[in-house]
């Protein structure tokens, strides 16, 4: 029998109680690592059955422990298949022993949802009067597997802005002709070949306009903008659907109905690692030897 305070738990060793703990702390440290809110809600899906397996099968329900099982075991290939990007992202990092770095605070500003949307309309805007061609490919929701790419272009990883957009689509530059990934406030790659669409209907459109119909057919957590390279048109495919010709203004109205959840969730990620930041800090200074220790302020 282990015994917590006043609440006695007559079929929980102490051993079984490490184990959970264990599997607690396992969990906080991938949610770290995806830090999406969905993600979250799932995972505690995924907790509440694993726990409630162990009670039946404490109880002596067997039908009932057998279903139980079955569905933790579904439900965690189903998350493995739907967050495939961020699962990997944790094996690499576990595989780079960088673990210990997501417990970091991070030293980037949080950047509010329509600051983001600003920075990339005033860019779309301006690229539109000035007739500079670009194609911008914005996630929605989870990560967009870059397998769907035709060519995943360059890593570049940074902090959106009005002056990176329009660098990277001047017809001088390198990248200009390829597609920008955007996730959240970040700007992921450039260059990236972006498969077309085969439909009948889109064939009458310019390269541009097909490869952005082309992603959206094809996955479901996107969005693309098309600025026309001939005559400076905004566009907007999303679901297999070409939205045409927009003004800034209702390119604004539609990124915010569609953007700004994916921002705040980056926003709510952020300061997740920096409360995980203060509790590392704090387990580092709880354990450190007595005589190691730094007075606490």
């Amino acid at each position: 029998m282990f015994s917590l305070g006043f609440v006695s738990l007559p079929w929980l060793s102490l051993r079984e109680f490490i184990d959970i703990a264990l599997v607690l702390v396992l969990t906080y440290t991938v949610l770290l690592v995806i830090g999406e809110r969905r993600t979250l809600w799932m995972v505690r899906g995924l907790i509440l059955l694993m726990l409630a397996t162990v009670v039946s099968d404490r109880l002596g329900l067997r039908h009932l422990s057998f279903v139980l099982e079955r569905l933790v075991l579904g439900s965690a290939v189903a998350m493995a298949v739907v967050f495939q990007a961020e699962f990997r992202q944790f094996l690499e990092r576990l595989g780079r022993g960088e673990i210990l770095q997501l417990f970091k605070p991070s030293t980037r500003p949080i950047l509010r949802p329509d600051s983001i949307i600003d920075e990339m309309v005033d860019a779309i805007k301006e690229l539109s009067q000035n007739r500079t061609g670009a194609l911008i490919v914005i996630e929605t929701s989870h990560p967009l597997d870059e397998r769907v790419f035709s060519v995943p272009g360059v890593i570049l990883n940074a902090e959106l802005s009005k002056e990176l957009l329009q660098t990277i689509f001047q017809t001088s530059t390198l990248l200009h002709d390829g597609a920008v990934h955007v996730r959240g406030s970040r700007v992921i790659a450039a260059g990236i070949i972006l498969p077309l669409s085969e439909r009948v209907a889109s064939r009458q459109l310019g390269t541009r306009h097909r490869a952005a119909m082309g992603i959206t057919e094809r996955v479901d957590n996107c969005i693309c903008i098309v600025v026309s390279e001939e005559t400076g048109s905004i566009s907007l495919a999303e679901h297999r659907q070409l939205n045409r010709p927009l003004t800034s203004s209702k390119l604004r109205e539609l990124l915010k109905d569609r953007l700004a959840p994916t921002v705040e969730r980056e926003a709510v990620s952020r300061i997740s690692r920096q409360l995980g930041a203060q509790g590392w800090v704090f387990l580092q200074r709880f354990f450190r030897p007595l005589s190691d220790r730094d007075p606490w302020p």
